[in-house]
């Protein structure tokens, strides 16, 4: 890899990161932090604290916090697990599950209008390599 493209990659991703933000800004009832702990219960549904940490490559007492704000504004409820009574797993509310359709719709529409005049091809590529990125960045 050539040192220019290097630095190139590095600074539009630190670009990329704050302009991002604000873009998709539409829908302020979610910060980031939020909408993917929404996301991934969304995918898992009931999970416990330790894997959310795992899957968000996040410390539990960091997710702990998070869940305890979304279970305060009913976005997410603690579910006993059967199994062990001492041991909880998160689970997203119907409240959480439309403040999460409502924030990725919004999130959505934003990026559609940004990328309205690229071609489907480079789309698709787009979305390809940034995932390939994220893999590799969560495998490192």
């Amino acid at each position: 890899m050539s040192q220019p493209a290097l630095e190139t990659i590095e600074l539009e991703l630190a670009i990329l990161i704050r302009r991002l933000t604000t873009a998709t800004a539409d829908n302020r009832n979610l910060d980031r932090a939020s909408y993917l702990l929404l996301r991934q219960l969304a995918e898992s549904g009931n999970v416990g604290v330790k894997t959310l940490a795992r899957e968000l490559q996040l410390d539990v007492s960091t997710v702990s916090r998070q869940a305890a704000a979304l279970d305060q504004k009913q976005l997410v409820e603690k579910v006993k697990d059967p199994t062990d009574g001492r041991a909880f797993f998160y689970h997203i509310t119907d409240k959480g599950q439309e403040e999460l359709t409502i924030y990725r719709t919004a999130r959505l529409a934003s990026i559609e209008r940004l990328l309205t005049d690229w071609p489907s091809d480079d789309t698709e590529d787009f979305g390809r390599l940034l995932q390939q990125f994220n893999r590799a960045l969560r495998e490192r």
